[in-house]
């Protein structure tokens, strides 16, 4: 292993200084700076690759799944075909192949890439990056994590996608409509890549187990074993090797590992709940709709999702959101019970915090709904930007020149039901939308039809003329 590291240390000697004194060499070795970079590093006791990166595809012809776009006559494929690289952004969930597909892309073409990482590439490396590119034509920046680029390093690479210097692939798990800016979307095609089905995670998962720079054929797993492999990852294929390793480590020498071996590993479902990533706030969104639509199953489902991610903030912020949105006035009292839920799991903490969570779910889900409230303030809002006016003076905190007879009289509460409290030309706009979805709601809606027939008025000197009733 000490000849091995010294010869090495020699190779990556010569491959620099030859680099930096002969730069024609570009012209004939080819990624020789990639392979500078990935030259692997070797503990003492030789150490290999996890299985996923092992077993990564070189070519499209290897990346499995993704028909929509690695089909006959797709834009990748004939891309490849025309040798005429585009400058795209893959997104969509952790472990479905985007960094893999973008590297296998320009292994495809035969083209000079190069790898970075937004979340610890800096400046100096966008820097270099670019002199590299201008010595390799044509050259693909591979940038994971598109998304953690802040707006200064997004506005430095602009100009060199732009010219051509380099061509920028981007992987994602956001959202690229909403991280990244428009500038870097408008020079990309924009290409989902969606989660893998699980006879495609068992296809992914055999063949790591036969493959030379997989396990090598030296592990048999049941069929049973792979599809609860696949089950549980959810579509992430980086995420069911992982576990398939695992098993093979610790199991390996048995003569077929099984699923009682495999769900001793793990039994957990692999769920993408980051908070910076798209898959948290597609549940969150879910949960609150399942409400809205009443689906109590589908409503637990996602509950129990953030649950067992531990995403109690968000839980409770949606939760109170949706009891007040999408049940409000049909149900105050529910509402209400909503808050004290919310309370009762703060206290408590998970694991328990999911039984008054679970109660305040079904209790939202089956309670009258009403948008009533919601919709009323918001229409109230959409008018008040567009139209502002100022307050009556009979209505101002410290009214100036304004005879007493004018005044609002704090001492006749049986007027103040009969006082217009609107300027005379929207004295007439209606922004309450009443609705009957219960009991609650139906004489909240009588009570206002009774104010609105006794009518309102501005001249308060003659209301206050009436006797008190």
């Amino acid at each position: 292993m000490f000849v091995h590291m010294v010869r090495l240390r020699i190779w990556r000697f010569l491959v620099c200084f030859s680099l930096t004194k002969f730069p024609f060499i570009f012209g004939v070795v080819p990624n020789a700076y990639s392979l500078l970079a990935r030259t692997p590093s070797f503990s003492i006791i030789g150490m290999r690759s996890p299985l996923a990166f092992a077993v990564r595809p070189k070519s499209l012809d290897e990346v499995i799944g993704q028909k929509h776009l690695l089909s006959p006559g797709s834009f990748l494929l004939k891309s490849v075909e025309k040798k005429a690289p585009f400058s795209m952004i893959f997104f969509g969930p952790p472990g479905t192949g985007k960094t893999t597909i973008a590297e296998a892309y320009a292994q495809s073409l035969g083209v000079h890439f190069i790898s970075l990482n937004a979340v610890t590439a800096s400046k100096k490396d966008l820097e270099l990056a670019a002199d590299e590119a201008k010595i390799w034509k044509p050259c693909i920046l591979i940038m994971d994590e598109v998304h953690r680029l802040d707006k200064t390093k997004q506005d430095y690479l602009l100009p060199y996608v732009e010219n051509g210097t380099f061509t920028l692939i981007g992987a994602t798990t956001a959202n690229p409509y909403v991280s990244l800016n428009r500038a870097i979307r408008s020079r990309c095609k924009i290409l989902e890549v969606l989660p893998l089905s699980q006879e495609e995670v068992v296809e992914g998962l055999k063949r790591a187990i036969a493959s030379p720079k997989g396990l090598d054929g030296k592990a048999r797993f049941s069929d049973e074993a792979l599809k609860f492999i696949a089950k549980l990852s959810g579509g992430d294929l980086r995420f069911a090797l992982n576990i398939l390793e695992e098993s093979f480590v610790q199991f390996g020498e048995m003569e077929e590992v099984g699923l009682k071996e495999v769900q001793s590993i793990n039994s957990v479902p692999n769920y993408a709940m980051d908070k910076d990533e798209e898959e948290h706030y597609d549940s969150v969104s879910a949960l609150q709709k399942s409400i809205r639509g009443r689906d109590v199953n589908a409503a637990l489902y996602y509950l129990a999702r953030l649950c067992i991610a531990g995403d109690l903030d968000s839980i409770k912020r949606r939760l109170l959101v949706t009891a007040y949105e999408d049940i409000g006035l049909g149900n105050p009292n529910a509402v209400l019970r909503a808050q004290m839920a919310i309370q009762a799991a703060e206290q408590v903490g998970f694991p328990e915090a999911v039984i008054p969570l679970g109660d305040a779910v079904v209790d939202l889900c089956l309670s009258p709904h009403s948008r009533s409230g919601h919709d009323s303030i918001f229409a109230a809002m959409d008018f008040a930007s567009k139209q502002p006016f100022h307050v009556q003076d009979y209505l101002k905190l410290t009214p100036v020149s304004l005879k007493e007879e004018d005044k609002y009289p704090y001492d006749r509460p049986d007027l103040w039901e009969k006082i217009q409290y609107l300027p005379d030309e929207f004295a007439d706009m209606e922004f309450y939308q009443p609705s009957d979805s219960s009991t609650y709601e139906k004489a909240l809606h009588q009570i206002y039809e009774q104010l609105k027939a006794q009518g309102r008025s501005p001249r308060l000197a003659e209301l206050k003329k009436k006797k008190k009733a």
